[in-house]
């Protein structure tokens, strides 16, 4: 992509469609707001799927404000829309959806908003090649593209040429290499490379399934397995119970989960724990607590007040939400938190404290808001399948354990070396721990590992990137 094609990025201000002429049609989807991006689409067409999208009740903004729900793109690099973002000055980007044009045409044959897919996201192109990374076992480059993708998506403005990020953290030669490629020439040529890869794709639908990591996905694609139906016909291949339920419920664990639904089930699960104990500590964290409209699955963290309370919660709200008839799969991890193990020089990505992975079933009526719950085209059930996890950790761990579970990855990745290269402190989802003093640092809050380690609080919604 040349100057001009970046500086085409930028959009003009354009006087606001007059009040009457967008009430002329009704609203009907009151809480999705559209904002279409001129560049690649063209204005002609963009004029058009606007008067296309009013006509069917979408309320659709022609300057890019807070009030946009859902931002669509037509053969737009992710990462140049996300600087673009970025530089518009929004209260928070991460509350805005920002999608392929598929989602709206999609949308528009059904007549209302879709539920947003896998396929519906525009994929950022480090983050396509840490995955691709991933799956090859390369763990340098992986977590070199995806501390490129972070700092990218942080910046506040487009860049425009290679000498704009000279000084920034994290981005070596490979990802230079990589955007200067998208500066000259529009696109990625490895990144193409990738996406008509028959290994990739196969190893990117194999581990869309719950259960199925990278090792697993590996060792199908090598038995000449290339689709899902593939695998479920095969004789010789024996599921685990999580496979089993993933293949089950693929259809809906696979799409993505709104922030109604989130919301939902945290009033189930608020609801069922209080029955069980009314003085719990419950929280909702992951994507959905730094502020993101969608996500794929659903996570709470829950303690006692009491140290030692906790013990056994767990199982406990699990009976209750069999006796409800919404669990469709549980799998129960004891509590393997040793303190006098205290600190560990090696952070695991799973942590050690009691946990659950559940499938829950989620109603209709049960979901606030015109859109209600995100179902496919023709799909009549009246209820879907979550993901939801739930963590429970003594009440003293319980600001580590949610620092951890908000995320995001890198933030937590990040904050963890700057504990221990500045700071000479050793961080992870269960202590604080000082080297120089020897000793485990005390924290109730956030707020407390922040101050400890010498940095401003940074609010959930900071974190994404």
């Amino acid at each position: 992509m040349n100057h001009a094609g970046m500086l085409a990025l930028v959009k003009k201000r354009k006087r606001p469609v007059e009040a009457g002429a967008q009430g002329q049609v009704e609203v009907k989807f009151k809480e999705v707001t559209l904002y279409l991006v001129e560049r690649k689409m063209g204005s002609s067409r963009r004029n058009f799927l606007t008067s296309l999208a009013r006509s069917k009740g979408f309320r659709v903004e022609d300057v890019l404000s807070d009030d946009v729900t859902h931002v669509v793109a037509e053969d737009n690099q992710a990462e140049v829309l996300w600087a673009w973002l970025m530089g518009h000055g929004l209260r928070d980007v991460s509350r805005v959806a920002v999608l392929d044009i598929s989602w709206f045409t999609d949308s528009m044959r059904e007549g209302r908003p879709v539920r947003v897919e896998t396929r519906h996201c525009i994929q950022d192109v480090m983050e396509e090649l840490a995955e691709s990374s991933e799956f090859n076992q390369s763990k340098g480059p992986c977590l070199a593209f995806r501390q490129a993708a972070s700092v990218l998506k942080s910046l506040p403005s487009a860049v425009h040429c290679l000498e704009a990020i000279q000084g920034l953290p994290c981005l070596g030669e490979h990802t230079k290499a990589v955007m200067e490629e998208i500066l000259t020439f529009g696109r990625s040529f490895k990144v193409e490379e990738i996406r008509c890869d028959e290994r990739y794709q196969a190893l990117k639908l194999f581990t869309s399934v719950f259960g199925v990591g990278p090792k697993t996905a590996e060792k199908w694609y090598r038995r000449g397995l290339r689709s899902l139906q593939e695998i479920l016909t095969e004789p010789n291949i024996q599921l685990n119970r999580m496979q089993r339920a993933g293949f089950l419920y693929y259809s809906d664990i696979s799409k993505a989960v709104s922030k109604a639904e989130a919301k939902a089930l945290g009033c189930i699960i608020e609801e069922t724990v209080h029955w069980i104990a009314p003085d719990a500590i419950l929280a909702l964290t992951g994507g959905f607590r730094r502020g993101k409209e969608y996500g794929h699955d659903v996570d709470f963290l829950l303690t006692m007040p009491e140290m030692g309370k906790e013990e056994g919660l767990l199982l406990h709200v699990i009976d209750r939400l069999k006796d409800q008839g919404i669990l469709l799969y549980c799998e129960y991890q004891g509590s393997t938190f040793d303190v006098s193990k205290l600190p560990s020089c090696r952070f695991e990505d799973m942590d050690c404290f009691q946990k659950c992975f559940l499938i829950l079933r989620l109603e209709q009526g049960q979901v606030a808001g015109e859109r209600g719950l995100q179902r496919d085209p023709g799909d009549s059930r009246g209820w879907r399948a979550v993901r939801v996890d739930l963590v429970a950790p003594p009440v003293d761990r319980y600001a580590f354990a949610l620092l951890g579970w908000t995320g995001s990855k890198q933030f937590g990745r990040d904050l963890r070396t700057f504990a221990q290269k500045e700071r000479l402190m050793l961080l992870d989802n269960h202590a604080l721990y000082d080297k120089t003093k020897k000793l485990c640092l005390l924290a109730t809050t956030e707020e407390d590992i922040f101050a400890h380690l010498g940095l401003e609080y940074v609010e959930p919604w900071q974190r994404n990137a």
